[in-house]
């Protein structure tokens, strides 16, 4: 009996000493994504909220230990964290899967840059597209794999701006040519604009002043 009841204690007690899966923090500093482009390549910076969401990832992706999580869900992140998980193949490949670029139908090959400093400036992942960029579909789906609560703040040229999260994971974004035509295109309507004010001002003016000369004198009698 008391043999039995020892087992069953045991048991209990692996069930809470057992490492457990790391627990997401997803409601501190989002997650930001910056986009931009250069002829054919699409470059996605991306770069974690928070110093704990780090250490999570790692810990999903078995770089780092499982005791970097502790048992009520509390993260303690350490320097060495980012640079462990900078380098990895890991990471890499968990870059390469969640996001994804297409661009003229068809899907644009991804290359990590090594992160120079993980923790402040995040990492590059640049794109090669088969053709000249117009407009480009970008996904993103970081970290949603912890919890469907992580979002993603994204930029990309001239002040384009969208929340990346579970359910509107994908984008559209004008890029390269594209995004370049229309920076010329406004350029030359507001040159347009002001030339056109220009000319309807000195208009103004010399109609006034022709008018003021052929204006007939009134004499005094």
């Amino acid at each position: 009996m008391a043999q039995r009841l020892l087992a069953g204690l045991l048991a209990l007690a692996a069930v809470f000493i057992a490492p457990q899966p790391a627990a997401a923090h997803p409601f501190g500093d989002p997650q930001t994504v910056a986009v931009s482009a250069d002829a054919q390549v699409v470059h996605v910076r991306w770069k974690a909220g928070g110093l704990d969401d780090l250490t999570l990832l790692g810990v999903a992706l078995g770089v780092l230990p499982q005791d970097r999580v502790m048992l009520d869900g509390a993260v303690f992140y350490r320097d060495a964290d980012a640079a462990a998980i900078g380098p990895s193949p890991q990471f890499a490949g968990y870059l390469l899967r969640q996001i994804t670029v297409t661009a003229a139908g068809k899907a644009c090959a991804g290359t990590v840059q090594p992160p120079a400093d993980l923790a402040k400036a995040g990492a590059t992942v640049d794109f090669a597209c088969p053709a000249p960029i117009g407009t480009a579909t970008i996904a993103v789906r970081t970290l949603t794999d912890l919890n469907p609560a992580y979002q993603s703040l994204a930029t990309g040229p001239n002040g384009q701006r969208t929340v990346y999260r579970q359910g509107a994971d994908t984008h559209e974004w004008t890029l390269g040519t594209a995004a370049a035509g229309d920076n010329l295109g406004r350029s030359a309507a507001l040159q347009i604009g002001v030339v056109v004010g220009v000319l309807l001002v000195l208009a103004a003016m010399g109609f006034f002043l022709v008018r003021r000369r052929l204006k007939p004198t009134t004499r005094e009698t």
